[in-house]
C-alpha cells in the first residue's frame, strides 16, 4: 500500500481535532456498552487482548464518560460497637453527609471532653453530692444513737474497735474491768450474758441497716451523677439530632452513645486522677475516653462527580479488600475501629473497579476473595492471617458492607481461556467477553482516525506535530506491522513509540514539523538497535562461511527462506536445502527429524510430500523411492511448514535430474494437491534474500517465489520496491507447485493427458519416467530374489 501525502487536507496534525474514543475496536466497544448496561449479577467484564492495543486506556476513558452521567454513590462510615466492642457497624449516608457527620461528631466529642470533667469538678455537683451524703449520714447517726441508747439501757457501752463494734459492761456508768466482771455474782453475770446476746443480734441488724443506707446513698449519688451527665450532654446531642433525624442508623448511634456515657459514669469520673509518671519510663498513654463515639469515615464521596472509576495497579489482598491496622506498643498489638481502612472495592462501590488479571492471580488470596465478594454481594474486611494461627485471638469483625460494583478484569487471551477452562466460577462471574483486536481495516475513515491519533498524541505529550508525509509513512508502518495491505495495526503502543522517536529526530534537527524522513530515520534506528544478529549472519554469508549461491543452476539444491524472531524483531535469511533421491522403500527421509532438530509442524509438512507424490505419480506403479532432505548448515531447531514447497521443488529437481536456478529463493507451504498455501513473515523473507543478492551482486535474474495468497501481505522496504521496479529483482507469486517449478527450471511442468501420461520433455514427465525406472529396477531385484539368484 502507498499513501500519497496529497490525499490529506491538512498541513500539520496540529490542525486536526482530538481523537474521540478508540480506533477500530467496534466489537470491543459494543461489548463494553452491553456489559455496563447489564446490571444483573455476574455480568462483569473481562477485557482480553494483547498489551499495547489500548485495552486499559480505552476502558478507562469509556467508563469515565459513562460514570460522569451516573449518580454519586453513598458515603460509608464505621462506628464503634458499643454493646460488644468487637463488631464495628457501618452507617450508609448520601455523598457528602458522611464527611459532615464526622466533622459534627468530632466537634461533639471535643465538647464532651470539655464538659464532662466540669460536671464532676463543679460546685453544683459537690453541693448535691454533699446534700445526699449528709442526708444519709444523718440516718446512719440516728441508727447508731438508737443502738447506743439501747445498749446503755441494758448496761452496756458501745466501743469502735479494729474488729468492729464491741460491747463493754457498765457499773455505775463506767466500763468494768475483767477483775470487776469476775467479782460479779452469778446472777449478774447471767443477766449481762442474756443482754449481750440480744444486743449482738441488734448490732447485726443495725449494721445491715447501715449498709442498706450506704447502698441507697451510692445509688442516689449515681442517679444524681447520671442525671447531671445526661443534662449536661443531652443538649449537645439535641443540637445534632434534628439534622440527622431522617438517618435511622445515625440516630441509633446517638442513642447508643448517650446510653454508653451514662453507663460509664464511674470510669469518666475516675479519669480526673492524674497518671503517675515513673522517671525514665515512657508509659503507654491511655486511649482518649471519647474516641469510641467518633466516626471512621471509610469512604468519602463528597468530591466525586458521578460514579467512581477506580484502577488498582497493585491488587494485593489489603489494597483490594481493606485492612485492620494495628499499633505495636510495649510489645503488644492493639487496634480499634478507627484503624479500619478502605480497599479499592470500597472506593469503587457504586461504580467500577478495573484490575489487571495477572496481578490479581499472582497476589495470594486475592482472586478467591474477589469471587466471594461477587458471590455474596458484600465486602468483608478480614485478617487473612487469622486462619493460619494456631491460637485464636480476639480481633475486630467489621460488619460487611453491601457491594454494588462492576468489576473489569484486563488480561491476555491466554489468561481468559485458562480461567474459562479451569475455573468453573469464572464463567459465572465474568460473563461479558470484551475482545480487543490487534488489527483494523484499511479504510479511509480509519486512516483519518489514525491521523487524529497522531495529532492527539503530539498534543498530549508536547511532541512535534507531523506533516502529511510523516503521517503517510507512519500509517504504512502500521500496515507493515500487520503484514497485510488491507489492515492496520491496533497495537498503539508501538505506534506511540514511533511517534515519540520521530519527534526526537525532528527536535534534534531543530525542525518544527516531523517529516517522512524523520519517521524513516526512527524506523531505521529502531532496526539498527535490534539487528546485530542479522548483520552477523549476513557477514557469514558474504564471507562464504554460510554457503548460499545466488547464481547458476544446481540439481537437487534450492534456497529456502526462514524467519527468525528475537523478541520484538523479526528478520529473514536464506537457507540452502539439498535433496538426494535413490532407489529404496524408505520414502522421504527428513534428516532434521532424524537428528531431532525439527518440530511437529515441520514434520507434518514433510509427510504431506508423500501424499502429493502418491496421488500424482503412483496411480499405475508403486513408489520405490528413498530421498533425504536436509537444511544445510542448520544447527538449531527447524519448525513450521513454510519450507514444504521448497523441499518439494528440490525433490522434483533431484528425480527429474533438472537443475534449479540458485538466484531464486522459495517460500510457501504446500498441501497434498500441490496447492501453494500462504505463510507468515513474507516481507522479512523477501528482504532477507534481497540483502544477500545485493551483497553478492544483482544480476536482474534473481528473485523470490511467494504464495499468490501472500501478495496482499507485501509491504516491502523502499529499496526493495525500487529494485523490483527497475527489473533488478523479481517477485513471483504462484498458486501451484507446477507454476513454481516452471519458474525455477525454465521448463513447462506439464499436465496429465487423457491416457494418463505426461507431455514429453515436461518436468512431470521426467519425474514420472524416473520413478517408473526405479520401480522396474526394484521389480527386477524382487524377481531375482524370488528365483534364488
Amino acid at each position: 500500500m502507498a499513501l500519497r501525502p496529497g490525499q490529506f487536507e491538512f498541513a500539520s496534525t496540529e490542525e486536526l481535532p482530538p481523537l474521540d474514543g478508540t480506533i477500530g475496536q467496534e466489537r470491543a466497544r459494543i461489548a463494553i456498552d452491553f456489559g455496563i448496561g447489564m446490571r444483573d449479577s455476574g455480568f462483569n467484564l473481562f477485557i482480553l487482548g494483547q498489551p499495547g492495543t489500548g485495552r486499559t486506556s480505552t476502558i478507562k476513558s469509556h467508563l469515565a464518560n459513562i460514570a460522569a452521567q451516573q449518580p454519586v454513590p453513598d458515603d460509608w462510615c464505621y462506628v464503634h460497637d458499643l454493646s460488644d466492642g468487637t463488631k464495628p457497624e457501618y452507617i450508609r449516608l448520601p455523598a457528602g453527609i458522611g464527611a459532615e457527620l464526622k466533622q459534627d461528631v468530632d466537634v461533639l466529642v471535643g465538647r464532651l471532653a470539655e464538659e464532662i470533667p466540669k460536671i464532676f469538678d463543679g460546685k453544683v455537683y459537690e453541693k448535691q453530692k454533699l446534700q445526699i451524703t449528709n442526708s444519709y449520714q444523718a440516718k446512719q447517726n440516728k441508727l447508731f444513737q438508737e443502738l447506743e441508747q439501747e445498749a446503755k439501757d441494758k448496761g452496756f457501752a458501745l466501743e469502735q474497735g479494729a474488729d468492729g463494734l464491741t460491747l463493754m459492761p457498765l457499773r455505775d456508768g463506767k466500763p468494768m474491768s475483767k477483775e470487776d466482771y469476775a467479782s460479779l455474782s452469778q446472777t449478774d453475770k447471767e443477766r449481762f450474758d442474756k443482754a449481750s446476746v440480744v444486743l449482738h443480734k441488734r448490732i447485726k441488724e443495725v449494721m445491715q441497716d447501715i449498709r442498706r443506707v450506704e447502698e441507697e446513698k451510692r445509688e442516689q449519688v449515681a442517679d444524681m451523677e447520671k442525671a447531671m451527665l445526661l443534662f449536661a450532654v443531652g443538649h449537645l446531642f439535641n443540637e445534632l439530632e434534628p439534622k440527622y433525624r431522617k438517618y435511622d442508623r445515625v440516630m441509633d448511634h446517638f442513642a447508643a452513645c448517650k446510653k454508653d456515657l451514662i453507663g460509664r459514669v464511674d470510669e469518666l469520673r475516675s479519669q480526673r486522677a492524674p497518671q503517675v509518671q515513673i522517671p525514665g519510663l515512657s508509659l503507654q498513654q491511655q486511649e482518649p475516653a471519647f474516641d469510641r463515639y467518633q466516626i471512621n469515615l471509610l469512604v468519602d464521596n463528597s468530591k466525586c462527580e458521578g460514579a467512581p472509576v477506580i484502577y488498582e495497579a497493585n491488587p494485593n489482598y489489603f489494597n483490594l479488600f481493606g485492612r485492620i491496622e494495628h499499633i505495636i506498643q510495649m510489645g503488644s498489638a492493639s487496634t480499634n475501629f478507627h484503624m479500619i481502612k478502605a480497599g479499592a472495592l470500597h472506593r469503587a462501590n457504586g461504580g467500577y473497579l478495573i484490575l489487571d488479571c495477572r496481578e490479581v492471580l499472582i497476589n495470594i488470596f486475592t482472586y478467591e476473595a474477589l469471587k466471594r465478594c461477587i458471590r455474596n454481594h458484600e465486602v468483608k474486611i478480614e485478617d487473612m492471617a487469622e486462619q493460619f494461627r494456631l491460637i485464636a485471638t480476639v480481633s475486630l469483625k467489621p460488619q460487611p458492607i453491601p457491594l454494588d460494583c462492576k468489576i473489569v478484569l484486563i488480561g491476555t487471551p491466554l489468561f481468559y481461556y485458562l480461567l474459562f477452562q479451569l475455573d468453573p466460577d469464572f464463567r459465572k462471574y465474568f460473563k461479558v467477553k470484551v475482545d480487543f483486536d490487534q488489527v483494523m481495516k484499511n479504510t479511509w475513515d480509519n486512516i483519518q482516525q489514525y491521523a487524529r491519533f497522531i495529532g492527539s498524541k503530539c498534543n498530549e505529550e508536547k511532541l512535534h506535530h507531523f506533516d502529511p508525509g510523516a503521517v503517510s509513512r507512519t500509517i504504512e508502518y502500521a500496515a507493515r506491522l500487520t503484514e497485510d495491505q488491507r489492515r492496520f495495526s491496533a497495537r498503539f503502543l508501538d505506534i506511540s513509540d514511533l511517534i515519540r522517536e520521530a519527534s526526537f529526530y525532528a527536535e534534534r534537527e531543530a525542525q518544527t514539523l516531523v517529516s517522512e524522513r524523520h519517521v524513516e530515520l526512527a524506523i531505521e534506528a529502531r532496526t539498527y538497535r535490534s539487528n546485530k544478529l542479522e548483520e552477523r549472519i549476513q557477514e557469514e554469508i558474504e564471507d562464504g562461511r554460510l554457503l548460499i549461491d545466488t547464481e547458476g543452476a544446481v540439481i537437487g539444491q534450492i534456497n529456502g527462506l526462514s524467519a527468525y524472531q528475537l523478541g520484538d524483531y523479526t528478520f529473514g535469511r536464506p537457507s540452502r536445502v539439498t535433496v538426494r533421491s535413490y532407489l529404496g522403500k524408505q520414502g522421504v527421509i527428513n534428516i532434521e527429524r532424524e537428528a531431532k532438530l525439527s518440530g511437529p509442524i515441520h514434520d507434518k509438512g514433510m509427510m504431506i510430500l508423500g501424499g502429493f507424490f502418491g496421488e500424482r505419480f503412483a496411480r499405475d506403479k508403486p513408489l520405490t523411492l528413498s530421498a533425504s532432505i536436509c537444511f544445510e548448515q542448520s544447527y538449531g531447531g527447524v519448525e513450521g511448514d513454510s519450507a514444504s514447497s521448497t523441499e518439494l521443488y528440490g525433490l522434483l529437481s533431484s528425480l527429474a535430474d533438472l537443475p534449479l536456478e540458485q538466484g531464486i529463493a522459495v517460500t510457501g507451504s504446500v498441501n497434498q494437491h500441490g496447492k501453494i498455501q500462504p505463510i507468515g513473515s513474507v516481507n522479512e523473507k523477501v528482504e532477507g534474500f534481497y540483502a544477500v543478492c545485493k551483497a553478492k551482486g544483482l544480476t536482474g535474474r534473481q528473485g523470490v517465489i511467494i504464495p499468490d495468497a501472500n501478495r496482499k501481505n507485501l509491504m516491502l522496504k523502499p529499496d526493495v520496491v525500487a529494485a523490483v521496479k527497475d527489473g533488478q529483482f523479481h517477485i513471483w507469486s504462484v498458486s501451484t507447485v507446477d507454476q513454481g517449478i516452471e519458474v525455477l527450471s525454465g521448463l513447462p511442468a506439464g499436465e496429465r493427458q487423457d491416457d494418463g501420461n505426461w507431455p514429453e520433455g515436461t518436468v512431470n514427465q521426467r519425474v514420472d519416467k524416473r520413478l517408473r525406472e526405479m520401480s522396474e529396477i526394484a521389480r527386477g531385484f524382487q524377481g531375482k530374489a524370488g528365483s534364488g539368484e
